[in-house]
């Protein structure tokens, strides 16, 4: 990677123990917007993060063009452009001004930048590539037409290894539908063509859903060259994958996609490729509630969601997932990046002010290599919940992980829904895009034992507010196709529906043993009540052995393929009604082979 050794140059020596020390993800500072394609590399190895401040929530105008800057990932400094400098926001949309360049891609062969905007309206309506000697901030870029029609979701232009080739992923939109597409520049960016692909299929209502979701048919693409040399592009769908499609011959032609190996939905993934070939992959690993029956939806919600048109609410966009491969085929890690920081948040909706971006998620990705090892990530989307981070390399090869709640609930995702207005509310002026309130389900509580430790309840308590009051609890540890999980707990009410899932399903989820890849029960009629138990599931492909104390209780037959492996633990209570006591958690530890 050109800039490495620039970036290096620029390190103190206090930098590079810093740097060195940086493990597992670090959060470093907020980005100034959501996050997609404000990242960039001066000339001179300095780091920049743009973004827009100042606008209004749901409006597109306004507000003004500024960056973070930063020489080693870790600490970051706000500057400035031009006070005239048309915003581009992280769509790449153009607001009014005068066009200066913000984030922008450096050409390795030429060293000139280069970045892709669109225009709704006036002189320049279309889709625009800027081009520049000097890079971001040039305040006197060169426009080259690329099309007169919008293309939508724009993520920075990706420069092939294998060929003095530019291409851009894109969406484009029409009358007979959209599809994704690429845009593609042999010369520098003087010049392009568009190759469509096809439409990822829509949406249907197939049980547990009773509803349709928001269509999205291969929205929001973006690609990244394999090791192999083959292009892949994920897409962004309203199924229960991203959509994968792959080229042979640097983006000429493609596949007509498929389903990929990563769980996701309506949400964006991001492709890395790292100086040495290999490929991080940036995503949602989750599944959202299933879809109800928008008729019956109170408050009522509109028809554009009762059609497909828009979304009522996102369930699924509170943890972000990282994975990396050598070979193109094979993935590893699977490791959650990052959790909600609001994702409890009683007051969910509103969290986060009037700021550019309405959504309260991690999701939206964008990462850049640093020396040593180190990988920057730009994710999420409200200040509330959108951060920098930087984490080692290293981190997704781990094996092993363990949870004793020593740091409280930092590593699990527990929360509730609160009933709460569905549906899209921008029209109305209101920072509740798509989004319940929440609140926390299992909570530490006092050791029974009087030891001074804590531990996780996980019980039902009723409360006629909540979407549903099953409380559980949800753990990511690396992805293995064989592997031990220990469980230290304790029996006192109803007992626990335990699952091993290879993506995250929300702890309430009622429909989680559907796509468990693994599902069983522990309570009284297996375990000894009001007595702690030491309890081991060892996994190996199509088998699970449940043990207590090294005695065998009985099997569990593999339910669902997980060419991933397993990296998920989902506990749910099992009780039907009210019941405090419920089941207490000391710790887990997982192992893989």
């Amino acid at each position: 990677m050109w800039y490495l050794d620039r970036i290096k140059a620029n390190l103190t020596e206090a930098d590079r123990r810093r740097l060195n020390a940086v493990y597992e993800p670090f959060v470093a500072a907020v980005p100034p917007d959501d996050s997609r394609r404000g990242l960039c590399v001066m000339p001179n190895g300095e780091l920049r993060c743009y973004g827009v401040e100042g606008r209004t929530h749901g409006k597109r105008e306004g507000g003004r063009m500024i960056y973070l800057y930063s020489r080693n990932g870790l600490d970051w400094t706000r500057g400035e452009a031009p006070e005239d400098a048309a915003p581009v926001d992280s769509s790449s949309l153009v607001g009014n001004g005068r066009a200066v360049m913000g984030s922008a891609m450096r050409i390795p062969w030429s060293g000139s930048y280069i970045t892709v905007v669109t225009w709704k309206e006036g002189e320049h309506a279309g889709t625009w590539a800027e081009l520049s000697e000097t890079g971001p901030g040039d305040t006197d870029v060169r426009l080259v037409q690329i099309c007169d029609e919008i293309c939508f979701d724009l993520f920075q232009p990706v420069a092939l290894s294998s060929r003095k080739r530019l291409i851009v992923t894109a969406y484009i939109s029409g009358e007979a539908g959209g599809h994704p597409c690429v845009l593609i520049s042999d010369d520098d960016g003087e010049s392009w063509r568009i190759v469509p692909l096809k439409p990822a299929p829509e949406h249907t209502v197939v049980f547990p859903h009773r509803g349709t979701r928001w269509q999205n048919n291969g929205v929001e693409p973006n690609l990244a060259e394999l090791p192999d040399g083959r292009l892949m592009l994920l897409a962004r769908t309203s199924l229960d994958y991203f959509y994968v499609y792959y080229s042979e011959d640097q983006g000429d032609s493609w596949t007509s996609g498929e389903p990929s190996l990563f769980h996701g939905t309506l949400t964006t993934p991001y492709l890395l490729r790292l100086s040495d070939g290999r490929v991080i992959c940036f995503w949602n690993n989750t599944r959202p509630l299933a879809e109800v029956n928008h008729d019956l939806t109170w408050p009522p919600v509109s028809d554009s969601v009762k059609n497909g048109f828009s979304e009522d609410v996102f369930t699924n966009r509170d943890v972000s997932h990282v994975a990396i491969t050598s070979d193109g085929r094979n993935w590893t890690g699977f490791r959650e990046l990052a959790l909600n920081e609001v994702r409890n948040a009683a007051d969910f909706r509103v969290r986060g002010g009037s700021g550019s971006s309405i959504d309260k998620s991690v999701h939206q990705f964008q990462a850049l290599e640093l020396p040593y090892g180190k990988i920057l990530v730009s994710y999420g989307q409200n200040e509330v919940s959108r951060r920098l981070a930087v984490f080692d390399v290293n981190w997704l090869y781990e094996r092993q992980r363990d949870e004793n709640f020593s740091l409280g609930l930092e590593y699990l995702s527990t929360h509730l829904y609160v009933k709460s207005l569905s549906d899209s509310c921008i029209a109305r002026g209101y920072n509740g895009h798509c989004a319940w309130n929440r609140t926390n389900g299992a909570l530490l509580v006092p050791d029974p034992d009087c030891n001074g430790g804590e531990v996780l309840q996980i019980c039902r308590i009723h409360d006629e507010r909540l979407v549903s009051e099953l409380q559980g609890a949800v753990w990511n540890f690396p992805a293995a196709a064989r592997g031990t999980l220990k469980l230290q707990l304790r029996i006192e009410g109803s007992g626990l529906l335990v699952r091993l899932c290879d993506h995250w399903m929300n702890p309430s989820d009622e429909y989680a043993g559907l796509y468990a890849v693994y599902d069983f029960e522990l309570d009284s009629r297996t375990l000894e009540p009001a007595v702690w138990h030491d309890v081991t599931i060892a996994f190996d492909r199509d088998q699970a052995s449940v043990f207590c104390e090294n005695r065998l209780l009985f099997y569990v037959r593999q339910k669902a393929p997980a060419p991933t492996g397993i990296s998920y633990l989902h506990m749910q209570t099992m009780a039907e009604c009210h019941d405090p006591c419920g089941t207490l958690v000391r710790s887990m530890a997982f192992s893989g082979d």
